[in-house]
């Protein structure tokens, strides 16, 4: 089957990035030493009588696979990837065939995947304390058990991602797509899994006020989730593009905040008051209680310390990689930052949930509008299109691209 598969080596590594920083980014996707290609591979088996096999309906392309194939993400992660991998883990899929020790799905069945793949899909007991408290991105054994290293379906060489038609999963991993609920949202379940998270540890209080840094996807999941779980909090957003910048204010932001005002308009709506030191940025007193910097660069992230509030929280969305960062405004203030990645089980109206659980209930309600994101479809042979549009998403008012296999 034909499958979109990056790899990667030391030579490869160091000539990509060499040409890239002098030609561009097609050197990636299109040059010599593409780090991305379509490729031949064999159609997966079930690997024990606790998977399934899923034919893919849709699979997101998200911001992390730009990274991963520009080679941007930091080496660090290295030992939690297996090279080649079909990428894809935004995944909408119909089971094709399950496994004897399947209960509770059937063939036919409509399904969205969490990715994860940690102790209980690697066949490891005991579980690993992340996975005993039900985090299981927290897995302590990414590079342990019967899989090979590999943090999530589409950076491991052993389990394909959707981004191909065909893909096998651990039971565990399945979650039912509700009745009326179209394919074209529960595609989102993932990045919206990823929101939630986001909110859950680090929850707005009623009437607080809070900062999104990027209005991208995942920012405006964050927005229209916020405006879901805490209706009365004040949301503002810092964000570049018209386009993503209009679709936070219908999605629930109550403004956005130009770049190069922002300080004025953080005075303006949270009363700090702002210090200009003998060299460098401008120091707030005060502030927004909690900010989600999506976008996780250098500049962000030394301008979200900034911003926030004494005793407030960060929370680093985005996935960033070596950053030199002023410390000063993090001891100043008494700061607290958190890092975001993936999702698990909350504690949610009384019971323990899984956030993905959580994500396709309030698609389903409508509380949370996800299938107007997706803006563009592109047929997998029509990949370099696809990575074309997201390298300049403003032109093209793109925001959720997918591959679609129907």
């Amino acid at each position: 089957m034909k499958a979109l598969q990056f790899s990667v080596n030391i030579p490869q590594f160091i000539a990509a990035k060499s040409l890239g920083a002098v030609f561009g980014d097609w050197v990636f996707y299109k040059g010599p030493v593409k780090t991305l290609r379509l490729a031949d591979i064999p159609e997966p088996t079930l690997p024990s009588p606790d998977w399934v096999k899923l034919k893919t309906v849709y699979c997101g392309f998200c911001g992390s696979d730009l990274n991963l194939m520009r080679l941007h993400d930091s080496p660090t992660a290295s030992p939690f990837t297996s090279f080649p991998c079909v990428i894809g883990h935004e995944i909408a899929a119909e089971i094709l065939e399950a496994g004897a020790g399947v209960s509770g799905f059937k063939p036919g069945d409509r399904v969205t995947v969490n990715p994860i793949l940690a102790c209980e899909q690697r066949g490891i007991s005991p579980l690993c304390p992340g996975c005993r408290a039900g985090r299981p991105s927290c897995c302590e054994n990414f590079a342990e058990g019967n899989l090979p290293p590999g943090m999530f379906s589409g950076i491991n060489s052993g389990v394909n991602g959707g981004f191909a038609p065909f893909l096998v999963t651990h039971k565990s991993q399945l979650f039912r797509v509700p009745e009326g609920l179209s394919m074209e949202s529960a595609v989102m379940t993932e990045p919206l899994a990823v929101a939630l998270q986001a909110l859950f540890d680090n929850m707005p209080a009623e009437n607080e006020k809070i900062l999104v840094i990027g209005g991208g996807v995942i920012g405006n999941l964050i927005i229209q989730s916020a405006r879901a779980l805490v209706p009365s909090c004040r949301i503002f957003v810092m964000e570049p593009s018209p386009h993503a910048a209009d679709l936070a204010l219908k999605s629930g932001a109550n403004e956005v905040i130009p770049a190069k005002e922002v300080f004025s308009h953080t005075v303006r709506i949270t009363g700090a008051r702002v210090y200009k030191p003998l060299l460098g940025m401008e120091i707030p007193m005060g502030g927004f209680a909690k900010i989600y910097d999506t976008v996780a660069g250098a500049s962000t992230l030394n301008l979200s310390l900034r911003l926030l509030a004494g005793m407030g929280a960060l929370s680093v969305v985005g996935i960033g990689g070596d950053v030199k960062l002023d410390l000063t405004p993090l001891w100043l203030k008494l700061q607290t930052v958190k890092g975001v990645y993936a999702y698990g089980a909350v504690s949610y109206k009384g019971e323990k949930q899984q956030v993905f659980d959580i994500a396709l209930q309030l698609m389903k309600e409508g509380q949370i509008k996800t299938d107007t994101l997706v803006t563009h479809k592109f047929k997998l042979t029509d990949y370099r299109r696809m990575i074309a549009v997201n390298l300049n998403k403003g032109r093209h008012q793109a925001m959720k691209t997918v591959v679609s296999f129907v």
